[in-house]
């Protein structure tokens, strides 16, 4: 019977490929022998795909999607035949890869390579932290991955943190196919894949991907493993496709009718397409009474109002901390402040820094370290942090993270799956600007702000001072289905600002009847727009933007309110900042990288002084 399960997983998925003209049938067809035995150890509820102590089954390998696709029709969730045969078609539920939120069952958006294997050890760390809280949450995380996978750093880096916190409920099944789209995967890939993950703290099997006996046995003792586990499956690329059988081609081309009619044949299996025998779908529909079974057991056995309570988050009871006009204070330290206020009042809000914690202020004051408390450490992980970071957020928690900002760079591809995703975490990145000074170029962020802000479905908050990254934090918690990222100063800044309008992302910080000129400053700019203003000889209003993308979203009639229709403009941002264009006449900008040396001689020499700037203007 496993067989004829197999086969059907097989050629739904080749017939899904082929019907698009488009896909990958290669790893569907390779992994259909893991998956058939995988159902019998999964626990999920169909008819609620939310249930929260269902397993989490990533597949890293996000063009193995025909193959996530027939699995969630089989197992009963909302995903139909003709789900399946609109394949890869605009507005489908079965895109070409893996979207989060868009397909019932998807737990993560996967497509980028070792993504998914760092969502999974997110998820195997959210349920080692809940687990503590809440004993009875006792689900499992599985998760396929390919050489693909295990050839990014982001693996490597996110399976390190797997053996430091000995995350025995997660389970990496790897499909060692020996396959790459270029070819055999040793022209590029040849390590000793055991002996890595062993060195991590990996309990690692190898066995046959296609030995019923030998995946089940492989699962048994993975599902009673004091650490975590990779289970080596050797595996065929196409097991199955008659005269393509272990050949690349597969990887991402249609099979062709021909192939597939022959390979239907060859196995016994009908040539009618899209074909599923009943008795295949009752064993695999089983998924939704062990799953509705499941649900109701827990729900009868655990604290449903402690759990529901832990991850409701209820920033009302948030007491944000006071700051006072004329004080210095780097808005890195008053916003350790506010994440200190935030952890006070949100039992779920978690995180921590990747290895910069004393510079980043994102310590958690009387909180014990993860898994215990909500002190993370990741470690110098960024791209691990982030997509960690992910899948905490789809895990229910609300998680930050935080490095400096000329390191968004290395963790860029998880922040943007974290935009596609519509993921709500919080990204901090410090040292914003060339102001940090000696460190020199290497360390001073020029075209990361921008870079950021043009990243859709993501806002970038850089507060003025404190007061104002109070009202930016209060502005981004009310914000839903989006990342906020904060750029904050190293640099003591004095604070000046009484706040309005952060939620519209910009305002009228200072306004003169009959202004001419309209500064435009975000940041440690903001307190140097208003320098400049005072040296004026004409009449100027300087307007706050601590949020672009906010501000933008707004409509005309607001935004000629705060940037008047008759004045010259002059926006001022020590990056490269070039979005401005937009707003202003001109734009005092960064046009090459920064220079080593004190701060404010940095800033001056690039021409970040009042006088330079009045006399410009």
């Amino acid at each position: 019977m496993r067989k004829k399960m197999a086969d059907t997983i097989r050629f739904l998925a080749a017939d899904m490929v082929q019907q698009a003209n488009s896909g990958h049938p290669g790893a569907p067809l390779g992994l259909a022998d893991v998956m058939t035995v995988l159902s019998e150890y999964l626990t999920l509820n169909p008819k609620n795909p939310k249930f929260i102590n269902r397993d989490r089954l990533v597949f890293s390998g996000g063009h193995a999607s025909a193959l996530v696709y027939s699995m969630l029709h089989l197992w009963g969730f909302d995903v139909s035949l003709e789900d399946l045969k609109e394949f890869r078609q605009l507005g489908s539920k079965t895109p070409g890869h893996p979207e989060f939120g868009h397909t019932p069952g998807v737990e993560v958006t996967t497509g980028p390579l070792g993504q998914g294997v760092a969502n999974a050890v997110g998820f195997a760390m959210a349920k080692k932290f809940i687990a503590k809280k809440f004993p009875e949450i006792t689900h499992k995380v599985y998760c396929l991955c390919g050489d693909g996978d295990l050839e990014e750093g982001i693996s490597y880096e996110a399976c390190s943190l797997a053996g430091i916190h000995k995350l025995n409920d997660l389970v990496i099944i790897y499909d060692d196919n020996s396959i790459s789209i270029e070819g055999n995967v040793k022209i590029a890939f040849n390590e000793d894949v055991k002996k890595r993950f062993k060195s991590q703290g990996f309990n690692v099997l190898q066995i046959n991907g296609h030995n019923y006996d030998e995946i089940d046995s492989a699962l048994k003792i993975a599902k009673n493993a004091t650490k975590p586990t990779l289970i080596m499956a050797k595996t065929i690329i196409a097991r199955g496709a008659v005269g393509l059988e272990g050949s690349h081609k597969t990887h991402g081309s249609p099979l062709g009718d021909d192939v597939i009619s022959e390979s239907k044949k060859a196995a016994g299996f009908s040539e009618a397409k899209f074909n599923i025998d009943e008795d295949v779908l009752v064993r695999f529909r089983c998924m939704i009474e062990k799953g509705e079974l499941a649900e109701a057991e827990f729900n009868k056995n655990a604290n449903i109002q402690e759990i529901e309570a832990f991850f409701n988050k209820d920033y009302s009871k948030i007491e944000f901390p006071k700051f006072n006009k004329g004080e210095k204070l780097a808005t890195r330290a008053s916003n350790g402040k506010i994440l200190n206020a935030i952890a006070a009042g949100v039992p779920s809000f978690i995180g921590g820094s990747a290895d910069l914690a004393p510079s980043n202020n994102t310590h958690l004051n009387d909180e014990e370290d993860f898994p215990v408390g909500r002190n993370m450490h990741f470690g110098i992980r960024e791209h691990a942090m982030g997509a960690i970071s992910n899948a905490f957020a789809a895990y229910g928690l609300a998680p930050y993270v935080a490095t400096f900002l000329i390191f968004s760079d290395y963790l860029k591809p998880a922040y943007r799956i974290a935009a596609l995703s519509g993921h709500k975490n919080y990204w901090i990145f410090t040292h914003d600007t060339i102001f940090l000074g000696e460190d020199g170029p290497t360390h001073q962020p020029i075209e990361q702000i921008a870079t950021l802000r043009s990243i859709p479905n993501s806002y970038t908050f850089r507060p003025a001072d404190a007061n104002e990254n109070i009202a930016c934090w209060k502005t981004a918690l009310k914000l839903e289905n989006a990342p906020c990222a904060f750029a904050l100063t190293r640099q003591g800044i004095e604070i000046f600002t009484e706040c309005e309008n952060v939620d519209k992302g910009g305002y009228i910080l200072s306004e003169d009847e009959n202004a001419q000129i309209t500064l435009i400053a975000t940041g440690s700019e903001v307190s140097l727009a208003m320098e400049v203003k005072k040296l004026l000889d004409k009449p100027c209003n300087v307007v706050s933007v601590p949020c672009f993308e906010l501000f933008d979203a707004q409509d005309e009639e607001y935004k000629n309110q705060v940037i008047k229709l008759n004045t010259k403009t002059v926006a001022i941002e020590a990056a490269t900042a070039y979005e401005w264009y937009k707003y202003a006449d001109k734009v005092i900008n960064m046009h090459t990288f920064g220079a080593s040396g004190k701060g404010a001689d940095v800033y001056k020499h690039f021409g970040f002084d009042a006088q330079q700037i009045a006399k410009e203007i």
